[in-house]
């Protein structure tokens, strides 16, 4: 309770003490006590659908998480990931992968085929499909990694790889394909935003290290409004990208 205000002089002594009592009930009143806020909603949990059914006995849609892969030929002094050519790295991919980068049947021989112009100055440079490599501690281990891209060709897809040194290997713990809008570097995430089919949304997903596994895991994948109309587009036919890539949900098949 609060102490009521001393009454002024020329009040009577009984007086005062009427106002003081009638004060002091006052204040018992209004301090601090407990008001209703009037009717709550109930709080309500997640109800199970299909409880009988039995539990999954394999793996949802393979994310490609967890999936790392050293990189022959690859060394740098004092494995500082700077003094890696960027250029040499993706060389080594293709040489790994010849399934994916050559010959006629190859889904991205375009790629190997203009990793000739990547020597070249000017004109012929600019052909080159690696792009430009960033560098951030993304693992915590206090020294820097490496983020780079690279054009799939024919197409409009981009590889985004992530690159560590351990035990003087460099390992790749990072491979996405996809149609890219932009990729962000937060913290220990990389983000990637790739166009959705609907009009107006995109797809994000977040790619976060895991000490445990070695690897940088999806640890949100989301389909967000970007702008665009209000209304649901007529058609979602004609994917952003043409391997597939997780969605913001258990997909039925793979975007």
């Amino acid at each position: 309770m609060f102490p009521s205000r001393p009454a002024p002089a020329r009040v009577a002594v009984g007086a005062s003490l009427a106002v003081a009592a009638a004060l002091l009930l006052g204040a018992c009143g209004d301090s601090g006590g407990l008001v209703s806020a009037g009717a709550t909603p109930t709080a309500s949990g997640p109800t199970r659908l299909w409880p009988g059914e039995p539990p999954a006995s394999s793996p949802a849609y393979d994310y490609g998480e967890a999936e790392t892969e050293v990189v022959e030929g690859v060394r740098a002094p004092g494995e500082d990931i700077r003094e890696v050519d960027p250029v040499a790295v993706v060389r080594a991919e293709i040489a790994a992968h010849p399934d994916m980068y050559a010959g006629s049947g190859a889904p991205f021989g375009g790629t190997a085929a203009r990793m000739a112009d990547c020597g070249g100055e000017g004109t012929a440079r600019a052909r080159c499909p690696v792009l430009k490599a960033y560098y951030r501690d993304l693992t915590g281990d206090g020294r820097d990694d490496m983020v780079l891209g690279f054009r799939l060709l024919p197409g409009n897809q981009t590889a985004v790889r992530m690159y560590t040194f351990e035990a003087d290997r460099l390992v790749q713990v990072l491979a996405s394909d996809d149609a890219v809008l932009a990729v962000e570097l937060a913290g220990d995430t990389v983000i990637i935003r790739s166009p959705a089919a609907i009009v107006g949304y995109e797809y994000r997903t977040q790619w976060t290290w895991d000490e445990d596994q070695s690897a940088m895991l999806l640890t949100r994948d989301e389909i967000l409004r970007v702008g665009g109309p209000a209304k649901p587009s007529r058609s979602v036919s004609g994917a952003s990208s043409a391997s597939p890539s997780p969605s913001a949900s258990p997909p039925a098949s793979p975007r």
